[in-house]
């Protein structure tokens, strides 16, 4: 670059190639432009009647889902304010497993009346400042909003469980949440610990066959794995289990060895030592009182020929992760050669069997008295698509039960709570001086776009909704909310929809941070990409995901 062609200005301090967008119209706005259409992506699939999204992720896998955390995560956001949004979306699905959308929607409402207030002329600092003191006033209000008595509950009770998971289970499966929750609530309830603040996700499995429908749903204390046994025996009932990590088979020395043989004997004679050797392994593992081996490697055909002998059932699981999962059920300990284990090691399982389960052989283990540590929810649903979605709903109704074993408070649902705090925050708004009482009032305002978008994802009419709700909630009856099924307004406590208090805590915060981090932003300055093929230009072909 000679000095004839020299750049003044930010072009003169930065290399070649570089984007610099700065002022309001440049940064501000169109940063609230990216995260408005995300919001708008996510926004129709909120609540029961959410509709769902085709989304083909960049390896052509097909997912069609309404879970906004699901849908975010596959859509790869490239603008950076709107990955704080999905950041956002994130953080409440791994806190709480349910709620992504309601964060990233409201979070994209609100900026879309920041939006106005900057078009009005409010500087973007007076506009956080208000929104600072909306969310405080929020979780304030949510506070009040708790409905009596349910800061305690007993986590074994099915009802009280049900009661707090049917709505986050309703938004994903509307219809047969029933079905679903009483499956959920008895998986979770089967793998509840002494202390429930300890209760463990991870305990509660789904596995999902193709075939049958969601009546054919059922639960199995224990595992289900995927494959069958290998070797003819199918069954096998009050057994102790040895897991091996390192496969059952002959293991090949670690140095290299010349074996000079001389005659026809000899040779005989190193075969059968080989045998020996085996039969020898396997039955001391037969005499220490296992009837069942795991096997986390291959099985070798010499080693399956001595297990069949000294009748012992082999099973082969290849997925570590499942390995200790199977060793939590049975309480077997892993050991890492094939060789006579410790009684301490060994496992117990009430049955191990072959069951042919929709046309796919699978494997249960059950555990029924043990102090049981593994269930599994059993999934049957026409295509792999619906099963995936039935996953999801399962998934939430898990998380949900988590958060319910720390925080069992619940707030009513169905658009009631964000109609009460939308109309408290507007009599607080009214009392505030500064420039902010405009933002205060944008925030309160942004609350309506949940029972609008409710109302308007059920093709009922937002508008008239929205001010009956507004007429009842004035006139003191906090508890009115959006039956979608009559498409009129009603007290949720009839219909028995509540919310937890965690779900709501979080999502409205985590918006309100998002939205105060992306109006923050008054420059953006992009440095050249640096080279390289980029990702979204391989070439065709099956490719690894990495």
């Amino acid at each position: 670059m000679g000095l004839s062609s020299q750049s003044y200005g930010i072009q003169s301090m930065l290399k070649e190639g570089h984007k610099h967008l700065s002022g309001l119209d440049e940064a501000v706005l169109k940063n609230i432009d990216a995260c408005k259409q995300l919001s708008t992506i996510t926004r129709t699939s909120l609540g029961p009647n959410g509709m769902n999204k085709m989304v083909i992720n960049h390896l052509d896998k097909l997912f069609i889902t309404n879970d906004a955390g699901t849908i975010v995560n596959e859509l790869e956001v490239q603008h950076p304010a709107a990955k704080i949004l999905v950041l956002a979306g994130k953080a409440q699905q791994e806190e709480i497993g349910d709620g992504a959308n309601l964060t990233i929607s409201f979070a994209g409402e609100l900026l879309q009346n920041a939006e106005e207030l900057i078009r009005m002329g409010l500087h973007p600092s007076e506009i956080i400042i208000g929104y600072t003191k909306s969310i405080n006033k929020t979780i304030e209000i949510l506070n009040e909003l708790i409905e009596n008595g349910s800061d305690t509950m007993d986590v074994r009770n099915k009802d009280q469980v049900t009661l707090r998971m049917k709505s986050a289970v309703a938004s994903k499966q509307f219809g047969q949440e029933d079905i679903l929750c009483s499956l959920i609530a008895d998986a979770c309830i089967q793998v509840c610990p002494k202390n429930p603040a300890n209760f463990n996700v991870d305990n509660v499995r789904v596995a999902k066959l193709v075939g049958g429908g969601l009546h054919n749903c059922t639960i199995v204390r224990g595992m289900v794995l995927k494959n069958d046994a290998v070797g003819s025996i199918k069954r096998m009932e009050k057994v102790k289990v040895a897991v091996f990590v390192s496969g059952v088979d002959t293991s090949a020395t670690e140095t290299k060895g010349t074996v000079l043989i001389h005659s026809a004997e000899q040779l005989e004679n190193y075969a059968k030592t080989e045998e020996a050797k085996v039969e020898e392994l396997i039955k001391s593992v037969a005499e220490s009182g296992a009837k069942v081996i795991v096997s986390g490697a291959a099985v070798g055909e010499m080693a399956l020929h001595f297990c069949e002998r000294y009748k012992l059932m082999v099973l082969k699981i290849n997925s570590k992760f499942e390995l200790r999962r199977f060793c939590r059920t049975t309480g077997a300990v892993a050991m890492l050669k094939l060789g006579q284990p410790n009684p301490d090691d060994l496992g117990y399982a009430d049955s191990v069997s072959v069951e042919e389960i929709g046309g796919a052989r699978v494997t249960v283990v059950r555990n029924e008295e043990g102090g049981n540590s593994v269930s599994t929810v059993l999934l049957r649903g026409s295509t792999d698509s619906i099963l995936d979605d039935l996953e999801r709903a399962v998934d939430d109704g898990v998380n949900t039960y988590k958060a319910m074993c720390r925080d069992s408070r619940i707030v009513p649902g169905a658009a009631a709570t964000e109609i009460e705090l939308a109309r408290r925050l507007k009599e607080f708004s009214f009392k505030e001086t500064g420039l902010d009482q405009y933002a205060i009032a944008k925030f309160a305002e942004s609350f309506e776009m949940i029972p609008k978008t409710l109302a308007e994802n059920a093709g009922l009419n937002a508008m008239e909704i929205i001010s009956t709700l507004y007429a009842e909630h004035a006139s003191g009856n906090t508890k009115v909310g959006i039956n979608l099924e009559e498409g009129a307004c009603k007290d949720i406590s009839t219909m028995n929809i509540w919310d937890l208090h965690v779900t709501k805590f979080f999502a409205l915060k985590y918006a309100a941070d998002a939205v105060c981090t992306v109006l923050r932003v008054d420059q953006i300055i992009m440095a050249k990409p640096a080279g390289g093929p980029r990702r979204d230009q391989q070439p065709a072909g099956p490719m690894d995901e990495d």
